[in-house]
């Protein structure tokens, strides 16, 4: 790649710093302590991420076990996945008030899941535009009954009240660009791979990526799309250019591609070990007690999930 200066600083990381620069006087100056205050990490100028915590949907935590972010341009306000309920949906609106008088036009899901997409009912009386991977509505729908029962039995009635799932009005097939005032966001549909409806946005003006569910940190990755889809995946991302990702469970950001290698090295390992027993005529049970154990010290809320995962690997790997 063309270098931009004798300092080594390439062209494209030239532009990227010169569009943030662009940006800095339409953006709010909040404090380290001001944002930590109302739950909100910046981690780029304008970029607001609310960590989700490492747990199962509980009353207590009203299902706020996945990251939320928020993106101010000159003009608009983006935001990036809600929440579990209505309840941690309102509470992030309430930190994107405190930070920006700005409205919010958008609200993008990376993925169907409850955790990301039920606080979206807090933001549907702003109406702005619900977008998501052009899978996203059927999948949704599909299960939006049983999510809902099964989330407000786990929640309870209290923390769960208004919430609802909202679908998509809007659908990402082909790469689609967004602007929200001197800010473009990039939003890619992903091939199956957690889901079978991953949604990507990238921030240009700081090289930030925002990958969902398709990054997971500390929190055991979780199956519901194709182990074979999820790696090959990981492969192309790793070449895929960016200052940092924000995750779908983690800290607010990390670097990039460095993200990547443990959800590679657990996925290879599940993968590598039910390929060994389906080829030695071992049992799924058999697999699902042994495959992958050698990550269990690695992740939080392995024997939560990992069976799970190992079941799912070992239904797509049988017919390889």
């Amino acid at each position: 790649m063309a270098r931009a200066d004798a300092g080594g600083v390439t062209r494209q990381e030239f532009l990227r710093t010169a569009a943030a620069s662009a940006l800095l006087p339409f953006l709010p100056t909040v404090s380290r302590a001001r944002a930590a205050a109302i739950g909100v990490t910046e981690v780029a100028p304008g970029i607001f991420v609310h960590q989700g915590i490492h747990a199962l949907v509980s009353p207590e935590n009203a299902g706020d076990i996945a990251n939320a972010s928020f993106i101010i341009g000159a003009e608009f306000v983006a935001v990036i996945d809600t929440g579990g309920s209505a309840k941690v949906g309102a509470a992030l609106a309430e930190a994107i008030a405190a930070v920006t008088p700005k409205p919010v036009r958008t609200v993008i899901n990376t993925h169907m899941h409850p955790d990301h997409v039920f606080g979206n009912a807090a933001f549907e009386a702003g109406k702005p535009e619900f977008v998501a991977h052009t899978k996203m509505a059927r999948g949704l729908a599909n299960r939006a009954e049983r999510y809902l029962k099964r989330n407000r039995e786990m929640i309870g009635d209290a923390a769960f009240e208004g919430t609802k799932a909202i679908l998509p009005t809007k659908a990402v097939q082909e790469p689609l660009e967004f602007d929200l005032g001197g800010r473009v966001l990039t939003l890619t549909a992903r091939p199956t791979a957690h889901t079978d409806n991953d949604l990507t946005i990238f921030d240009s003006a700081t090289g930030t990526l925002f990958a969902g569910d398709l990054v997971f940190s500390g929190h055991i990755p979780t199956l519901d799309g194709s182990i074979l889809g999820w790696l090959k995946l990981i492969d192309g991302l790793e070449k895929e250019p960016a200052n940092r990702v924000v995750p779908g469970h983690g800290p607010p950001s990390m670097a990039w591609p460095d993200a990547l290698a443990p959800m590679k090295r657990y996925w290879t390992a599940v993968a590598t070990d039910v390929r060994a027993m389906i080829q030695d005529g071992k049992t799924l049970s058999q697999a699902a007690a042994t495959a992958g154990q050698s990550e269990k010290e690695s992740w939080k809320l392995f024997d939560e999930h990992h069976v799970r995962n190992v079941t799912g690997a070992f239904a797509e790997l049988e017919w390889e």
